[in-house]
């Protein structure tokens, strides 16, 4: 048990030498951080297209006479507020 602890303590400067540097780090957060800007815009967008098709799907039922239209708002407000949140739920995740 010992040898084996003593192995372990000389090996840990190798295994921590062989860890990628600051600046690897730094470009993969420049990385992480380009490409995720443009999926929290595309989340954005896919909201915004979401309540607009609700809105018209809404309008169409309620000029049509449907008289229970408080589930259709209701599920189509909550998809359009889900991708919107999904996309600042990932920006906090990742720290960007």
């Amino acid at each position: 048990m010992k040898k084996l602890m003593a192995w372990g303590i000389l090996l840990l400067p190798l295994i921590a030498n062989a860890q990628p540097g600051i600046s690897e780090m730094q470009q993969a957060q420049s990385a992480l951080s380009d490409d995720f800007f443009s999926a929290f815009d595309c989340s954005l967008v896919i909201a915004t297209i979401l309540g607009l098709t609700g809105a018209i799907k809404i309008y169409h039922n309620w000029q049509m006479g449907k008289d229970r239209i408080d589930s259709d708002v209701a599920a189509w407000f909550f998809a359009a507020l889900f991708m919107v949140l999904s996309g600042a739920f990932l920006r906090a995740l990742f720290g960007i």
